[in-house]
């Protein structure tokens, strides 16, 4: 099968070279679900998106609307030609990436150092997120309402935190364990200071040094951690990657790669026949549960909003758009690594720099869990993508043994809608930094925008 690199010309590859590095700044402005909703929302505004809560009125092909919620969910559409009732052409990522979050009580002192405790989010090995360098990203909310932004560790005159591990010399035991269990989750706690208060009656001199520095900066106590949403993430920029500079190397690639290059698809569209969606969500790495996951009613309740401003309500006129909707479920898959081989069937395998991947199906353990998308939906696609030019590949998550892993996909069938499973694939999963080829970034784009646009 020829590479992506092999079919593009020049005139491409320039172009292809342009998005990656917008891509690769707008990643680094974005690691976490919060801000990835802010600089989103910029980009939208500056074409032409407007604040469905601000917008009145009937709707006309055309218009170009966002919605937020809790400021980690985003939903953009562009009314199409056909009644919104005709059904969707929706594009469907997650912004939430594996990480470690503060816990609501996570200043302590012992041996003469500061510390956070943390709990680790989403599937990670655990002995991967030591010894880096580690920022904190996120919000304080205070009783009075006032929200605190958080960022410590970005800007180069920053400090930075970090979890400590065992000096080899002393590690015999630890080499010893199995490596889920070499770095317990309990010790995955943050070193973030060691200068004691001048106060020989403080007992937690460290600690107190540490807090006044908060109170003095962020107007902050001890006591407002109970009401913080505070991530730990890799500090490290996201750089090219390979002498060829071919790929791209940095923190959440899951989802984020999906999400930018679908946020950028309908960004880009012009007035479809079919009325586009991009769904950008949470919590899709620990089951998209809650308010802000995938399995929250806040979409339904977004797509009746259209609907009574269309003028076309009702329950059954929602399920009605539901049943005739179809999807791509964005999401990065396993690429086959050359250090790691024997885990995949390289038939049925993602490589890096062949294209966007299609998965007829994900989940585990005999497809449990999985979408298992309709034949005749996946014929459609393919038929589009040819029309369009785009490189794509199929896959599978590993041999059939060896592991797997879900997406939202399953989730948006249950509503009745034709899903497939639809992304770039990647290295290093879910380690703090995760490696993508600057081709299937772009075939990706190209991929969702030809969707959105073509399919019927």
């Amino acid at each position: 099968m020829k590479t992506v690199w092999e079919t593009y010309d020049d005139t491409r590859r320039k172009e292809m070279s342009v998005f990656s590095d917008e891509y690769r700044s707008f990643l680094n402005r974005t690691k976490t679900e919060r801000e990835f909703v802010s600089e989103a929302v910029k980009l939208a505004e500056a074409e032409g998106f407007t604040n469905i809560s601000e917008s009145v009125g009937e709707l006309n092909p055309g218009d170009r609307l966002y919605a937020i919620n809790r400021n980690k969910n985003l939903c953009l559409f562009v009314i199409g030609e056909k009644p919104v009732r005709d059904g969707l052409n929706i594009l469907g990522a997650h912004i939430d990436s594996p990480r470690l979050d503060l816990k609501q009580h996570p200043l302590f002192e012992k041996d003469g150092y500061a510390l956070m405790d943390t709990h680790y989010y989403g599937g990670i090995k655990k002995y991967q997120w030591v010894t880096r360098p580690m920022a904190l990203h996120g919000v304080v909310v205070k009783k009075d309402g006032t929200t605190v932004p958080i960022c410590i560790g970005e800007d180069p005159d920053d400090p930075v935190v970090g979890v400590s591990d065992i000096l080899i010399h002393l590690a015999a035991k630890q080499m010893e364990k199995k490596a889920s269990e070499a770095v317990e989750g309990e010790k995955l706690d943050l070193i973030v200071g060691s200068i004691p208060v001048e106060d020989k009656d403080e007992k937690e001199p460290v600690k107190k040094y540490l807090l006044d520095l908060l109170k003095e900066k962020y107007d902050i106590e001890e006591d407002d951690f109970i009401s913080a949403e505070i991530e730990v993430v890799p500090a490290d920029p996201v750089r090219d990657f390979g002498i060829d500079r071919s790929m791209i190397m940095g923190y959440g690639h899951d989802d984020r790669i999906c999400a930018y290059t679908s946020l950028r698809a309908i960004i880009d569209m012009k007035i479809p026949k079919r009325t586009s969606c991009c769904i950008l969500t949470d919590k899709e790495e620990i089951g998209s549960d809650g308010a802000t996951g995938m399995k929250s009613r806040w979409f339904e309740s977004i797509l009746v909003n259209l609907l009574d401003r269309t003028n076309e309500g009702t329950l059954n006129g929602l399920n009605t758009t539901l049943a005739k909707s179809k999807m791509l479920s964005s999401d990065v898959s396993a690429g086959v690594d050359p250090n790691y081989d024997a885990v995949f069937e390289k038939k049925n395998a993602a490589f890096l720099g062949r294209g966007i991947c299609f998965n007829k199906y994900t989940g585990a353990r005999g497809k449990g869990g999985c979408n298992d998308a309709n034949p005749e939906f996946i014929a459609e696609v393919r038929r589009v993508m040819d029309e369009a030019g785009v490189v794509f590949q199929t896959g599978e998550i590993g041999a059939v043994d060896a592991g797997g892993g879900g997406t939202i996909a399953a989730i948006l069938a249950e509503l009745n809608m034709d899903v497939l499973d639809a992304g770039v694939p990647v290295l290093n999963m879910h380690a703090p930094s995760e490696l993508a080829s600057k081709a299937d970034l772009y075939e990706a784009y190209r991929a969702y925008k030809a969707f959105l646009e073509k399919i019927s």
